[in-house]
């Protein structure tokens, strides 16, 4: 509480009273009039109380006393008592503080937010040009002085309190951060389990939304998983990402996404801690962070499901077509392009795609990668599932299928 009064403490008249009135009015600020009047109350009242001649203790009273009834920092008070002590006097400073002149006016102020509402408040560079516009090309007097102002101190101006009560366009409320998810590139140092992933929607039309394709693919051998959901709440995505990470034959360590709010959600937090799989997100202005999985929904997903419309009840159809066929081709019968880096005179280095090999057998030669496998999945099984047919006559097979889905969807 503030309480605005005369300086009068004629009943305080020792080091004692003064004491037990700081203290007892501990909760209560007072403030003078005016600084002159402060000033002239802070020198009558170290010479009330002789201050150039009580003990420590009791100076530090007055002060304390002196910034209570002032409502002055402790700073500024030890400024006053020192002028005091040097002069024996505590008077207003003559020197004159250097101001710089005022060069815009209110009018410049109420000018440049009659012109922020009407143009819905552009960026600055905009509204500068648009200022100096008004003044060469229009000839409007008015916008004389505006037409020279800098962009910074257009941004001054708007900060102005004239400007805030008279300006129509206010800054959105900021979206809340979500603390779920590392925001950070994994670092998998070589080892598979650290996935990729990202959503693909198949369209809308009619205001109906169609299917989404949720991508899956591992950072390392590139293994992929697609599933297709009806939707990406947490109704369709749990069990959906659920199945696809038990479709991965070794054990899954990183599950990496953009900050779409269908991946950065207390479900799938859930859903992964119960896995033991840590969940990192991208970060801003990191367009890398995702690339492997965001080439993926171009060269494997649009190619092969296009970019029309399909409507939300044929996620059933197209995950069956995916889980009996798609995915076993990507996996075992689609090469893919791994790089070898190479490091230039100049320190940079250079990505060569030079090794071409599917994703089966990129985790066949990697080291140690049976100590990588689930339990109950063996090396042998996997080779097994990808010399059963060659890569064309199991291709030309999916063909086949995949021409029987959309005849299905075209019905």
């Amino acid at each position: 509480m503030t309480i605005t009064l005369t300086m009068n403490d004629v009943g305080l008249s020792n080091i004692q009273q003064i004491e037990r009135f700081t203290d007892g009015a501990d909760p209560i600020d007072f403030c003078g009039p005016s600084r002159r009047e402060k000033y002239a109350w802070i020198e009558h009242t170290l010479m009330r109380f002789r201050y150039r001649r009580i003990r420590k203790k009791e100076r530090s009273a007055v002060k304390r006393f002196i910034m209570k009834m002032t409502g002055y920092a402790d700073a500024q008070t030890k400024r006053l008592i020192r002028q005091y002590l040097r002069s024996g006097r505590v008077l207003l400073s003559a020197k004159r503080k250097h101001r710089f002149p005022t060069v815009y006016t209110t009018d410049d102020v109420a000018l440049l937010a009659t012109v922020d509402n009407a143009h819905e408040r552009l960026s600055g560079p905009a509204t500068k040009k648009i200022l100096e516009r008004e003044h060469t090309l229009f000839g409007k007097p008015t916008y004389a002085r505006l037409a020279g102002i800098s962009v910074s101190h257009l941004y001054n101006l708007r900060g102005k309190r004239q400007y805030v009560s008279h300006a129509t366009t206010y800054e959105k409320t900021k979206a809340a951060i979500v603390p779920i998810g590392d925001r950070r590139k994994p670092d998998s140092q070589g080892n598979p389990g650290f996935l990729r992933v990202d959503s693909v929607h198949q369209g809308d039309r009619d205001k109906e939304k169609g299917v989404y394709h949720v991508n899956l693919v591992d950072e390392v051998v590139q293994w992929e998983i697609v599933v297709c959901v009806e939707g990406i709440s947490e109704l369709f995505l749990e069990p959906a990402l659920e199945a696809a990470l038990a479709a991965f034959p070794f054990r899954i360590l990183n599950f990496h996404s953009d900050n779409g709010g269908e991946y950065i959600n207390r479900v799938v937090a859930r859903l992964l801690q119960k896995l033991l799989i840590d969940q990192t997100k991208s970060r801003a202005r990191r367009t890398n962070d995702n690339a492997l999985v965001e080439c993926k929904n171009g060269a494997v997903v649009r190619k092969w499901m296009g970019h029309g419309h399909i409507p939300r009840k044929h996620a059933d159809l197209i995950n069956d077509f995916y889980r009996s066929w798609f995915n076993e081709y990507l996996n075992f019968h689609r090469p893919c392009g791994f790089a070898t880096v190479e490091t230039l005179a100049n320190g940079r280095q250079k990505k060569v795609y030079d090794v071409y090999r599917t994703p089966f057998e990129a985790l066949k030669t990697h080291p140690g990668a049976k100590n990588l496998l689930k339990e109950g999945v063996t090396m042998e099984q996997l080779g097994k599932t990808a010399l059963r047919m060659s890569d064309t006559d199991y291709a030309m097979m999916m063909q086949k299928q995949r021409a029987a889905l959309f005849k299905k969807l075209s019905r």
